[in-house]
């Protein structure tokens, strides 16, 4: 059974905020079987020069935990922490999986050419789907670098595709190779 780890609250928003708050997703489609703990990717994270903070109170034993659902960790603690979510072809989430997965195979599927096919590919024979979600608002050139090096992690090591919504799919070398930015995913 997957333990929820905790989620880093936010900090409080002024009284007049009275509009939604805008959030960004990026999401990576993996191949790999499995998730690698989060203490594979706080170690990457720190070997790239990032500093990345966890929830407070964060047991230091579910960093070794294989089958984690959510976590956020900050970059910066003046701003709102960068959510990581990981949804899986098995499980209490596997519905949310499906979803995900057949959503971006039907807008690929508009698409004729051989990067998109590439794509659809990896999408078919993902095992799990990464999803970063931060608040367009608070987010920093320090954090766009931080989401980069999280979707990166997750790229180089489970054999995974990038996908930014409103941008596309990019290939390893950060290349946009399918251009979703004419098209609304959600």
């Amino acid at each position: 059974m997957a333990k929820e780890l905790p989620i880093l609250p936010s900090p409080a928003q002024p009284a007049d905020a009275a509009q939604a708050e805008q959030y960004q997703y990026a999401r990576v489609f993996c191949q790999k079987e499995n998730a690698p703990p989060l203490r594979l990717l706080m170690e990457f994270l720190k070997s790239r020069g990032q500093t990345p903070i966890p929830p407070p109170g964060m047991d230091d034993t579910m960093l070794d935990e294989w089958a984690w659902v959510q976590v956020t960790l900050g970059y910066d603690n003046n701003r709102k922490p960068i959510q990581v979510f990981c949804i899986r072809d098995r499980g209490t989430y596997q519905d949310v999986f499906d979803q995900e997965k057949n959503q971006f195979l039907e807008v690929l599927f508009a698409h004729d050419d051989i990067e998109a096919g590439v794509v659809r590919q990896c999408i078919e024979l993902a095992r799990f789907v990464v999803t970063t979600r931060y608040a367009q608002d608070d987010m920093t050139d320090e954090g766009y670098d931080f989401n980069g090096w999280i979707l990166e992690f997750f790229q180089e090591q489970c054999n995974g595709i990038v996908q930014i919504d409103d941008q596309g799919f990019y290939s390893p070398k950060g290349q946009l190779i399918v251009d979703l930015s004419s098209s609304r995913e959600e």
